[in-house]
């Protein structure tokens, strides 16, 4: 079993190759054989990778009070992006705005396709200023009560 695990967008390392690989084997010489075929994989990919990212987390991971801050701040974040998911929905529930909201508290983390077509979109751009993608993702960190009414 093959399990891969980021640290880029959890703790604001973009840009970093920050994560790893779990294998989990069904004996030692199996452990063995796979530890071999990934050494010949990631090889030619790089050499000598970035270790910025790695120090970083060891740091902030490390520390109790660095990581209790961490903790902090991510929850912070998370409740930021909850409130706002909240917001939205009931702004457009509220101005009668047709459709059905609930897959915007529904969805989770700080992206949501909203269901805007790309005309709206298009709009939301060009009046006021609020970018998304044309297909109707948009960041919800971009939002907050100075820009939800429209």
């Amino acid at each position: 079993m093959y399990m891969c695990q980021s640290f880029a967008k959890n703790l604001g390392l973009y840009g970093e190759r920050i994560g790893m690989l779990h294998v989990v084997c069904s004996s030692a010489d199996a452990a063995k054989n796979v530890l071999s075929q990934l050494k010949m994989v990631i090889r030619p990919m790089y050499s000598s990778p970035p270790i910025h990212g790695a120090l970083l987390i060891e740091r902030i991971l490390g520390e109790p009070s660095a990581f209790q801050a961490w903790k902090t701040e991510l929850k912070e974040m998370a409740d930021r992006v909850l409130e706002v998911r909240s917001l939205l929905r009931k702004g457009l529930e509220e101005k009668g705005t047709p459709g059905t909201w609930n897959h915007i508290t529904d969805q989770i983390g700080m992206f949501s396709y909203t269901g805007l077509t790309e005309k709206q979109c298009e709009r939301l751009i060009s009046k006021h200023h609020i970018y998304l993608l044309k297909s109707g993702r948009i960041s919800l960190a971009g939002l907050n009560k100075g820009n939800m009414q429209y």
